[in-house]
């Protein structure tokens, strides 16, 4: 099996919202912000089990432990479309994974994601099935209601450094793609900027 398609070694998304909030920040906030009832449905409150190797094949176990590698403080930044609506510049987005853990039940995992909006800044755990085409992760959430939002789905795959998906929120949907690269924000471990050797 060949893991040499989803990065080089160098979302879910939801839609528009009826409020003050523009469409650019809308999609970025609804996907993470509309999985957040779902984690708490989930009881996403306690420390999540990773799956233990004797649960899943060698050659599976090799997928998730890649998927967690790869997918552990990036930063996601590309545009999205809107069908139907004509779009000369394309909005751009970023936001960033803190972490991504398997949990015990099926192909759920659990998302830290920071999400930076209307001058807040949360981070939000969130769980999402990851499904598989082939050694190919994709991104999936069908049909969530979100009271007072509406429903979303999404399914985003992810290939070498890369994401493409669609997004859809009730009746309104669209495209998203973008790069996948190392969270430049973050500060390495142990760096401070208060150390006299700086």
């Amino acid at each position: 099996m060949s893991y040499d398609g989803w990065f080089d070694t160098s979302n879910s998304r939801g839609g528009v919202m009826k409020n003050n909030i523009d469409i650019k920040n809308s999609v970025m906030i609804v996907c993470w912000l509309s999985l957040l009832p779902a984690a708490l449905a989930q009881g996403v409150d306690e420390t999540p089990q990773p799956v233990g190797t004797s649960q899943v094949s060698a050659e599976k176990q090799k997928l998730y432990d890649l998927f967690e590698k790869k997918m552990t403080n990036v930063k996601f930044t590309g545009n999205f479309t809107v069908l139907g609506k004509q779009q000369d510049n394309l909005p751009k987005e970023s936001y960033t994974i803190v972490s991504v853990k398997k949990l015990a039940e099926g192909e759920l995992w659990l998302f830290t994601a920071r999400v930076q909006f209307g001058g807040r800044d949360v981070t939000l755990p969130m769980p999402l099935q990851v499904q598989w085409a082939g050694t190919t992760p994709v991104i999936t959430l069908t049909n969530l209601l979100i009271p007072g939002l509406g429903t979303f789905s999404s399914r985003v795959v992810i290939y070498k450094n890369k994401y493409a998906g669609t997004w859809t929120h009730g009746d309104v949907g669209g495209h998203l793609f973008g790069t996948i690269g190392p969270n430049s924000d973050a500060k390495p471990p142990g760096d401070s900027t208060d150390s006299p050797s700086k």
